[in-house]
């Protein structure tokens, strides 16, 4: 047995041990119907001078690395209000490590400043930021940060006051900013405002800043969070009560939205009857509700309490739901501390006047479900195939040529899905999904278009390589400019592989985290060993033929999708249009012409520039075109590729389309733990779809990573051994060949070792951070491309200034955010041919034969 065919089997048998572990693993552990709040009161506030802790309401409260504290807040420990007591104020604080089970509670008495009820809380990581708050006489502006260390409290008062007096009024943390909205100024005149300030962390010196008010009733005792709404994070505010001096109460139900990136406010249109409740951000795009006071009824001993209702609403789809009722008194007029996915209501009212001094746990319990036998076996069987192909395929490897260019024997119509399936990658068949799901279909004409570009493809950029017989992109530039050039230009190349390969990675590894709860970690590096086994192996030939597997794979799963999603959505597939439409999710975006938006124009812009570098210089493109025999076919490779995305591009911003309509339908469904946006279409095959076909839509989700990762070990691997190592090495030898395979090897490695450092970072969109990258690395080589072609004048000095300037730019408008990410290509497309012919007008170079070097010499023929 060959050396090959033991590495094959042996990384089968630990694939398959690997996938069995986690499956056993996780049926062991019982599969439950969706994901629980598993609830607890055993803390209690301690007793204080030996008598029992009747707990406070309005109490500052939060964590500190492990300790809980509650601070301040008031209650009747007399009697009852409506018995004759009266309201006291406490400055007493408590805390506890929650961390070690046989913790007991600390009692610092003066805890904090004065006594004081009726704040706000903020956790920061220096400590607990308190703010106003109100004591029997008057409400107060201070603000004040409680830090914890060895076991003693430090106050530090030196933050900027509010402009006014403020209590029971609502704040959150967002972005490295405090907004605090409603409340009241006075204890005597009683009376609820309309005040929304913010307070900017980076920038203390310039203190609270007043912010437009929200388009309704001022209001006290409101609910706010802070959460994505599928494009940004921003401040949601919920219910609480209009009061007037004289006497006016009303419950307020309503419920707004407002983003600071926008500066704007939206009235959303559900009620909400959280009152004086609490609220909490959870997963990617949920609020969690819990209880509130639905209407006001006085006091008394038969008061039957407030509302213990846990209600779950989704920014995304517009939903509201209740949860679940909660097996103990859910306390209003408390706040809410949060570790992990644990929660606490530190104390609060449970009755007009009567406070609790426990303290309600609750925990989200994540969904759990085994991979299965069947899942497992469709997996493997799919992983094998590939495997077997780059087994096939390692026989016909006799020289470099056949490993970078298949000997210029492939078909045109597989070389067309190849392409096709490496421009589409797991950033399709994930993010784009995940971002017509969460907004519209704006970014629709970024996949579109190829179309755009067809003609200078297929009548420029082909006919230059092939003429050329180039083995990569870059030797044009060698020859057009100086050997210089070509290298930096490969270097950069590589790079930018080695980070996409990291992307294409990390992303489906997500995907498998989420199904079978296997560590990241193990499923980048299961991924990332057997894409290189079978890259390796079988060279350009079993990319291309792989390619082509893993396209009928991936638009089946996406079919797949849509047609199981449709017949579970009332009226089925025309239901999911009309719903759709009415809710605007097929927009193409705004017709403003701004490009600091993802407006229609952005897009067409932006897209033209993009598809114009990949397709036009991007080595794992290029490389393909030489892998035909002849430039027709070559030519109709690229068009497979174009009428392919046609359709495609419906069919996966389709995909996200239909599953906003399904979980506006089952909103229960969704996942209150899984913090990642781009999740929302492995989440839909984990929780919803049955075994077999379950295991083939990740299969999928593989397919449409390894299909762009083995072009990316391939075309790097080729672009340093013909651009780089040839210059050491000059002449060809049957070392070459082994030489491409070590190169393959290391580079394969190293993007493995990248998406481990990816799966260390908190990155909000990896759509977003990959557009950053193409726009610093690809849109300055898009931009070299052409001024070598079509113009006369440039010079290799010039190209060199083009390429540093075009950076620079890009470094300036990342940081300034001129432009929508979009155009990071655009801008580095051409401030790279702008700065390029400039700078070859001013500094003359070295005269050289341009002979077929540019379309002036290449059409004259």
């Amino acid at each position: 047995m060959s050396n090959t065919s033991k590495i094959i089997i042996l990384s089968f048998i630990c694939l398959f041990s690997a996938f069995h572990t986690g499956a056993a693993i996780h049926e062991a552990s019982g599969s439950q119907d969706m994901e629980k709040i598993a609830w607890d009161n055993t803390l209690t506030l301690p007793e204080i001078n030996g008598e029992a802790n009747i707990g406070v309401a309005g109490a500052f409260s939060g964590f500190i690395d492990n300790n809980l504290l509650v601070a301040g807040g008031a209650n009747f420990p007399d009697a009852t209000p409506w018995n004759g007591g009266h309201k006291t104020w406490w400055n007493t604080l408590y805390y506890i490590d929650i961390s070690n089970p046989e913790a007991k509670w600390n009692i610092i008495q003066d805890g904090i400043p004065k006594p004081l009820a009726y704040g706000n809380t903020i956790e920061l990581p220096s400590g607990l930021l308190c703010i106003g708050g109100c004591d029997s006489s008057q409400c107060h502006n201070d603000v004040f940060l409680l830090q914890l260390k060895n076991g003693e409290i430090n106050i530090d008062t030196d933050w900027p006051s509010l402009p006014v007096p403020l209590a029971n009024a609502t704040s959150v943390l967002l972005d490295n900013k405090i907004y605090i909205a409603g409340g009241q100024e006075s204890m005597k005149e009683q009376e609820a405002t309309g005040h929304f300030f913010v307070l900017d962390l980076a920038n203390l010196k310039k203190g609270w800043k007043t912010l437009p008010t929200w388009p309704g009733a001022p209001r006290g005792y409101a609910v706010s969070v802070a959460q994505s709404d599928g494009f940004d994070k921003c401040f949601y505010l919920f219910s609480g009560r209009n009061y007037k001096a004289d006497g006016y109460v009303e419950v307020l139900t309503d419920g707004f939205v407002y983003n600071p990136r926008l500066n704007t406010w939206k009235k959303l249109d559900r009620q909400f009857p959280v009152m004086a409740g609490t609220a909490l951000a959870t997963g990617a795009n949920h609020i969690l509700f819990l209880g509130g006071v639905p209407q006001l009824i006085p006091g008394s001993n038969t008061h039957p309490g407030f509302d213990n209702t846990v209600r779950l609403y989704h920014t995304i789809t517009n939903t509201l739901i209740e949860k679940e009722v909660a097996p103990y008194p859910i306390a209003v007029t408390t706040n809410i501390a949060r570790k992990g996915n644990s929660f606490y209501l530190t104390s609060g009212e449970i009755k007009p006047g009567i406070r609790t001094p426990h303290l309600l746990q609750g925990e989200i319990i994540p969904f759990e479900k085994g991979l299965g036998a069947i899942n497992t076996i469709i997996i493997i069987l799919y992983f094998a195939s590939l495997a077997w192909i780059g087994y096939y395929f390692s026989k016909k490897q006799k020289s470099t040529d056949d490993y970078f260019k298949g000997g210029g024997r492939l078909p045109w119509w597989a070389v067309g899905l190849s392409i096709f399936g490496t421009s589409l990658s797991a950033i399709t068949f994930m993010s784009i999904p995940a971002k017509s799901y969460s907004s519209d279909w704006s970014y629709m004409l970024v996949n579109a278009g190829i179309l755009m570009v067809v003609p200078l493809i297929l009548y420029l950029f082909i006919p230059f390589y092939r003429r050329l017989n180039v083995t990569t992109a870059y030797e044009y530039l060698e020859q057009r400019f100086n050997p210089l050039i070509r290298v930096i230009c490969s270097l950069a190349f590589i790079l930018f592989q080695i980070g996409r390969m990291g992307i294409v990675l990390f992303l489906p590894a997500i995907a498998l985290n989420v199904v079978t709860g296997f560590d990241i970690f193990l499923c980048i590096g299961l991924m990332g060993v057997l894409s290189l086994i079978y890259t390796m192996m079988g060279g350009i030939e079993a990319v291309v033929w792989t390619d082509a597997l893993q396209v009928v794979v991936l638009l089946g799963g996406a079919i797949l999708v849509v047609v199981i999603a449709v017949f579970n959505v009332p009226d089925g597939f025309s239901g999911v249009i009309q719903e759709a439409a009415t809710n605007n999710k097929f927009d193409l975006g705004s017709l403003n012409f701004d490009l600091k938006q993802s407006t229609l124009w952005t897009v067409l812009i932006a897209t033209f520039f993009t598809n114009l570098t990949t397709y036009g210089t991007d080595q794992t493109m290029v490389q393909r075109y030489m892998t035909t025999e002849t430039e027709k076919q070559a030519k109709k490779s690229i068009l497979t590729n174009a009428i392919l995305t046609i359709p495609a591009t419906l069919l996966f911003f389709f995909v996200g389309t239909v599953l906003y309509v399904y979980y506006r339908h089952n909103p229960a469904e969704l996942s209150l733990t899984i913090t990642d946006g781009d999740a929302i279409l492995p989440w839909y095959i984990y929780s919803e779809l049955p075994q077999g076909v379950t295991g083939l839509l990740i299969s999928g989700i593989f397919a449409a990573a390894m299909s762009t990762l083995s072009s990316s070990m391939n075309s790097a691997a080729t672009a340093y051994i013909v651009d780089i190592h040839s210059k050491i090495v000059s002449k060809e030898t049957k070392s070459s060949l082994h030489a491409a395979k070590i190169a393959t090897l290391l580079l394969g490695i190293a993007g493995i070792a990248f998406a481990y450092m990816m799966a260390t970072w908190e990155i909000k969109s990896l759509w977003d951070e990959f557009n950053k990258i193409l726009g610093i690395i690809l849109g300055s080589l898009g931009g070299l491309f052409l001024l070598g072609m079509i113009t006369r004048r440039a010079n290799a000095t010039g190209a060199l200034c083009g390429i540093i300037g075009s950076i620079l730019v890009q470094l300036l408008m990342i940081r300034l955010q001129y432009v929508h990410l979009l155009l990071y290509t655009t801008t580095g497309f051409i401030s790279c041919f702008v700065i390029g012919y400039i700078a070859s007008l001013i500094i003359p170079g070295q005269k050289k034969n341009l002979d077929h070097l540019t379309i002036y010499k290449l059409f004259s023929k």
